[in-house]
C-alpha cells in the first residue's frame, strides 16, 4: 500500500510536487532539481543519515528502498540467477537475456553502486533489464563481497574475476566468445574504470565498451561538486567519508589508483567509454575530469550530463519518469557504442 501511495503522489505534476516540497524549484548551481526528486529530497531530510547506522542495518534498509523505486523487470526480457565459481566459493550473478538479442553483440558485465558497503542484485535490477532490452545484449550482474566485512580491494577482485570469467565463458550466454564489455554506476563505475586499467597493465585486451555511470574515479577530490552538493539527495559526502571508512583500509593511500583511477598517468589505450553524470552528485566534477582526460587521451569517450537528476538515478526508473528516460537513452548509447557510433554521438553531445 505504501509503495501504491507513494507511485500516485509521484504522479502528480510538477507544480503540485514542488508545492508539497517548498513551493519553488530547488535551484544549485545554476541547475534545477527535477520536481520527482526534489518531493524525494525533501522527504528525506527528516529520515537519519546512513552514518548514523551500522553497515548491515543501512545496507537491508537500502536494498529494500532500491526493490520499491527501481520498477519491474523490462517485458521481453528473461532474468536468471546463477553463481560463478570462484577462488574464495562462489560469486551470485544475474544473467539477463532480451528476446532481440543480437548474437553480435558482446555479453556486459554490470557492477552495482553501494560504496562497495551496500548494494546487491537488486539494486540494479529493473536498469539491467533495460540495458539488455536497449542494447540488445545480455547482461551479466555481480553480487561482488562487501566491506566492512570484505574491505578493499575483495569487490574490485571478484569484479576483475567475474568480468575475466564473463569474457571466457560469453558463449554460454548467447555472445561472440572472448569479448565482453563493462560498466557500472557509483561504486560500480568505480571498478569498471579500474578494471580497464588493471587490463591494460596485464596485457589483455580492452573490453567492447566501458560505461560509467556517475562513477567515483577520485576518492581524494575536493573539486566544486563535492561543496556544492555535498548534501544533495541520495548521496552527501557525509555518506561518501562512511563507505570508505569502511571499505578502505586503515593505512591504505587513497589516492592509489585502485581506488582512485583518476590518478593513474596514462589513460591511453583503454576501452572506448560513455561517461554519464547527474547535476545533483557530489561526484559530478570528477566523472567529467575523467572523460575528458579520456578524451585527450585519445580514448572514444562520450560524456554526458543530466543536470536536472540526482546521483543513483537509474535506481529510481519506477518512480522517477526523467530517470526512466535517461535509463533508456543510456541504453541506447550503449547500443550505438556497439554500432560503432560513440564518435557520432560525442559530436551531437558538443553541439
Amino acid at each position: 500500500m505504501q509503495q501504491f501511495i507513494t507511485k500516485m503522489v509521484m504522479a502528480l505534476p510538477a507544480p503540485l510536487l514542488r508545492a508539497m516540497s517548498g513551493g519553488e524549484a530547488v535551484q544549485v548551481g545554476g541547475r534545477t532539481l527535477d520536481p520527482q526528486f526534489q518531493v524525494m529530497t525533501h522527504a528525506a531530510r527528516n529520515n537519519p543519515k546512513m552514518s548514523a547506522f551500522p553497515a548491515p542495518v543501512a545496507r537491508a534498509a537500502a536494498a529494500a528502498g532500491f526493490r520499491s523505486a527501481g520498477g519491474p523487470l523490462e517485458p521481453g526480457v528473461k532474468a536468471e540467477d546463477f553463481d560463478i565459481p570462484a577462488p574464495h566459493g562462489v560469486l551470485p550473478a544475474r544473467s539477463y537475456r532480451p528476446d532481440n538479442q543480437d548474437p553480435a553483440a558482446p555479453v556486459f558485465v554490470y557492477l552495482h553502486m553501494g560504496g562497495g558497503v551496500i548494494g546487491d542484485l537488486d539494486t540494479g535490477h529493473a536498469f539491467c533489464s533495460i540495458l539488455a532490452r536497449g542494447a540488445r545484449c545480455a547482461v551479466v550482474s555481480i553480487d561482488y563481497r562487501l566491506a566492512p566485512e570484505h574491505p578493499f580491494p575483495a569487490g574490485l577482485d571478484d569484479s576483475l574475476f567475474a568480468y575475466r570469467w564473463t569474457r571466457d565463458n560469453a558463449a554460454r550466454f548467447g555472445a561472440p566468445p572472448g569479448v565482453a564489455a563493462l560498466g557500472g554506476d557509483s561504486m560500480g563505475g568505480n571498478f569498471a574504470a579500474i578494471i580497464c586499467q588493471d587490463l591494460k597493465l596485464a596485457g589483455e585486451p580492452q573490453p567492447a565498451l566501458q560505461l560509467l555511470l556517475y562513477p567515483a574515479t577520485d576518492i581524494t577530490s575536493e573539486t566544486q561538486s563535492m561543496t556544492t552538493y555535498a548534501d544533495s539527495f541520495p548521496l552527501t559526502t557525509d555518506t561518501m567519508t562512511w563507505f570508505m571508512g569502511h571499505y578502505v583500509p586503515e593505512g591504505i593511500d587513497h589516492a592509489h589508483v585502485r581506488l582512485s583511477p583518476m590518478k593513474a598517468a596514462d589513460l591511453s589505450g583503454l576501452a572506448p567509454a560513455i561517461v554519464v553524470t547527474a547535476g545533483f552528485d557530489p561526484l559530478s566534477d570528477q566523472g567529467e575530469i575523467y572523460a575528458h582526460r579520456l578524451q585527450d587521451a585519445g580514448v572514444p569517450a562520450l560524456y554526458r550530463c543530466y543536470e536536472p537528476l540526482v546521483h543513483g538515478f537509474i535506481g529510481f526508473t519506477g518512480l522517477v519518469k526523467a530517470a526512466d528516460i535517461a535509463a533508456r537513452e543510456v541504453a541506447g548509447m550503449v547500443r550505438q557504442g556497439f554500432e560503432g557510433k560513440l564518435a557520432g554521438l560525442q559530436n551531437a553531445a558538443r553541439a
